[in-house]
């Protein structure tokens, strides 16, 4: 039976808004106060999906998600009406708000870790939502993204949607932008690829100094535990604490996989040659030839591949076996980044196309291609299975466009996250969209 890796890109929501809460994300902090453009950032995103369904790959939507998160703020102390809550906290607690009020799960590679049904001991595709419990403002979206996977892969005989991870610091998860598989097929048994930054209960695990690790040990054997994984099939590898400390807050800034290769960076992960060799070996085990594309600091240095996001990319395999990279533009806009591009393509390797995507709404609050998508690897059985109106096509396009031109403004700066209005409009937005998707009641404040 044919199989498929599907992406499913993250909806930019109405709220998308330069707050600076990601400490360790260069991008973010960076951008702080900015007035950000949610009807482009929106725009923006849609664009890639269209184009890469254009191109015969496989692509859905993920929702966003109801913000302000009122909930949550109540949860705190602040009382009254919707409109008095916001106003409440916009006057004592504005960096409390801000991070209430976030569209991170945008980033969807944050939204879950995915085994695909070759992989689990029940033969069904397991996602665990991440708990992202080292961020206040990504910690609160768990529930609401279990809710809408559920509504996405309702089919119990075939999908398995756990609740995230304890939301404690020694389970920290943060999903599939610390997760990659190798696999000779997509419908073939592969090797799950954990990177994790340190160790919650042994300390013999360096660990960076001037940033946080986000992703513990423990949390990614938790979850190859709930999805059923074999140790002949699993690999858990370590982030390099100093590459950590110089902006590489997950793995998929440092590296992507996709197929029989890893592309990766010279300083992605500590013990670098062990952890590659054990990903060969057991591959092959599994019928796979891996191949791994090492970028040397020489051609491309840490810093510059934090800037430009070469490594927050998309590989994506062509018929035919080739593969294509997807880039922001900043990569075309660092004149080092492109020329090593040029090179990589022009090599005779197993990546032989590029194409530059502009994303800068995203990219300036720290998320690039691989931000943006949550890869599910399905057989034809489980892609018929899924919610079809999830899934990319030119009608959905169309709508999905003039929902946005409808619902969304095209400025929105800090002070405006105080204005009661902005949760109206953002869930006038949602309602329609849960119609358009066919997701049925996901929000809280449908279930309230």
């Amino acid at each position: 039976m044919n199989a498929y890796e599907v992406n499913f890109d993250g909806l930019v929501g109405p709220t998308h808004n330069y707050s600076g809460l990601s400490f360790g994300n260069v991008a973010s902090t960076s951008n702080v106060r900015a007035a950000s453009n949610p009807k482009l950032a929106a725009k923006q995103g849609l664009q890639k999906m269209k184009a890469l369904h254009d191109l015969g790959f496989k692509q859905g939507v993920l929702a966003p998600q109801e913000r302000p998160d009122v909930a949550s703020l109540r949860r705190l102390g602040f009382a009254g009406s919707d409109a008095e809550v916001i106003a409440r906290a916009a006057r004592e607690a504005p960096a409390i708000l801000a991070a209430a009020t976030s569209a991170s799960c945008m980033w969807t590679a944050n939204a879950a870790t995915v085994s695909p049904s070759a992989d689990t001991a029940d033969g069904r595709v397991h996602f665990t939502p991440a708990n992202l419990n080292n961020k206040f403002h990504r910690s609160i979206e768990h529930p609401t993204t279990g809710r809408v996977l559920r509504a996405m892969f309702a089919d119990e005989a075939r999908f398995a949607v756990h609740e995230a991870l304890p939301a404690q610091m020694h389970f920290g998860d943060e999903g599939a932008a610390n997760h990659t598989r190798f696999c000779a097929g997509y419908g073939q048994p592969g090797v799950e690829f954990f990177v994790f930054g340190a160790a919650a209960f042994d300390m013999r695990y360096s660990k960076p100094a001037k940033f946080p690790a986000r992703q513990t040990l423990e949390a990614s054997q938790a979850v190859a535990r709930l999805h059923g994984l074999a140790e002949a099939g699993v690999v858990y590898a370590q982030q390099d604490p100093d590459t950590i400390d110089a902006g590489v807050f997950h793995n998929d800034v440092i590296a992507v996989g996709n197929g029989e290769v890893l592309f990766h960076h010279q300083q992605a992960f500590l013990n670098q040659a062990d952890v590659l060799d054990e990903v060969a070996r057991k591959l092959a085990a599994r019928g796979g030839r891996f191949a791994a594309i090492e970028v040397p600091r020489a051609e491309v240095t840490v810093e510059e591949a934090v800037k430009s996001y070469l490594f927050n990319s998309q590989l994506l395999s062509k018929p035919g076996g080739k593969m294509l990279i997807v880039v922001p533009e900043e990569c075309r806009n660092s004149e080092r980044v492109w020329s090593y591009l040029q090179k990589l393509i022009a090599s005779g390797g197993p990546i032989d196309e590029v194409r530059a995507f502009d994303l800068k709404q995203s990219m300036q609050n720290g998320g690039g291609p691989a931000c943006l998508r949550l890869r599910v690897a399905l057989t034809e059985s489980e892609l018929a299975a899924v919610n079809p109106r999830v899934l990319m096509s030119d009608a959905l396009f169309a709508t999905l466009n003039d929902w946005v031109d409808r619902h969304y403004r095209d400025r929105l700066a800090p002070e405006d996250l105080a204005d009661p209005q902005l949760l109206a409009e953002c869930r006038g937005a949602l309602e329609e969209l849960t119609r358009i998707l066919g997701l049925g009641s996901v929000y809280p404040f449908q279930l309230a």
